[in-house]
């Protein structure tokens, strides 16, 4: 379990002690405003919406559902729920216009969303900054493997030697990652899209079918800790919170040419400092925003908890709601002039 407390980059800088106008005021009487939630929360269900069975999103979810009634007030049942379809945008178009605006429906909303409403990609028919970001597991650091054989073992050796990388969608770290290397550094990095998703493309690699991949640092380590252990990949590049991947692995944010590329960079990786964040919808009373974000952040700090999480290789160090919260919304101040450079990594 990692012990680091991310680091703040200068896309960060200055944001985590800002208070979001979003949800980060106390109810004036917290008293009674707990009494009111307990209330309300008593005998009722909190859904969580994920994309899928299986995997470290959900094996998330399922951890924390165990331990969260017990945080918050009214004790509610937690139950995961499934709602696949569109890379996540249907879960979020849920969260946003059907579900109960109350605090009885929470989601694991996509990473890469913010930044895709900063570019103003398609599809995106609504606005992060009004959802109520509760929390994260922890943030994590995007990176890109080689497999050993290819004799790859840095971004300069991609210039040189064409690989095969394996990605979802063209709207997905999967894809954008090896796009970036080869629009910033001259990489021959040849992306086929079209995989169901992370698991389906660690098949084509030890299969041969392609030779290189985006991952999460913590996915990695929890589902292909043999690959790490055996020396199967290389990995040659990774972005995000310093500290908070593997040793001795260069940042793509730090190769940048200039600041305007690294800005760019930035962006398309700015997933990682949100690692899988928890919202729920608009509009949901503030004294519930509160107690859920208390909730978690208790849940995440719980012995019990956290005696769990390292037997099952589960990263703990919470991001904040109110962090989550201002990061967002500093995201969505991208400068315009380089919408349309970043644009054309993303989308």
């Amino acid at each position: 379990m990692m012990k680091w407390r991310w680091a703040v980059s200068a896309l960060t800088a200055g944001l985590l002690a800002a208070v979001s106008t979003a949800g980060a005021q106390a109810p004036v009487n917290d008293t009674l405003a707990n009494e009111a939630v307990a209330k309300f929360y008593d005998g009722k269900q909190i859904s969580i919406l994920l994309g899928g069975i299986g995997g470290e999103f959900d094996l998330n979810v399922r951890l924390m559902s165990r331990f969260f009634p017990s945080h918050m007030p009214g004790s509610p049942r937690v139950v995961p729920q499934y709602m696949t379809g569109a890379g996540g945008l249907k879960r979020a178009g849920y969260l946003n216009t059907v579900a109960p605006k109350d605090g009885t429906v929470l989601g694991l909303i996509p990473e890469n969303f913010p930044a895709l409403q900063a570019i103003g990609a398609k599809g995106i028919d609504f606005d992060v900054t009004k959802f109520y970001w509760i929390g994260s597991f922890s943030p994590t650091n995007a990176t890109f493997m080689v497999w050993h054989t290819m004799g790859v073992s840095s971004v300069a050796d991609l210039k040189t030697k064409e690989v095969i990388a394996g990605a979802t969608g063209r709207d997905s770290i999967t894809y954008v990652y090896p796009t970036l290397i080869n629009a910033f550094f001259g990489g021959k990095i040849k992306v086929i899209i079209g995989y169901e998703g992370g698991s389906t493309i660690n098949t084509a690699m030890e299969r041969g079918e392609v030779q290189s991949r985006m991952n999460f640092w913590s996915s990695l380590r929890l589902t292909k800790a043999d690959w790490l252990a055996e020396k199967k990949v290389v990995i040659v590049a990774q972005s995000g919170p310093k500290g908070a991947g593997p040793e001795g692995v260069p940042m793509l944010e730090d190769m940048a040419a200039n600041e305007d590329d690294r800005k760019v960079i930035e962006l398309a990786v700015s997933g990682t400092y949100l690692g899988r964040p928890l919202a729920t919808t608009p509009n949901t009373p503030i004294e519930r925003i509160v107690a859920l974000r208390r909730a978690f952040d208790a849940t995440l700090t719980d012995k019990e908890f956290l005696v769990e999480a390292q037997k099952l290789n589960v990263e703990v160090n919470p991001v904040h709601g109110e962090e989550l919260q201002a990061l967002i919304a500093r995201l969505l101040t991208f400068p315009e002039r380089l919408v349309p450079k970043a644009r054309d990594i993303l989308q």
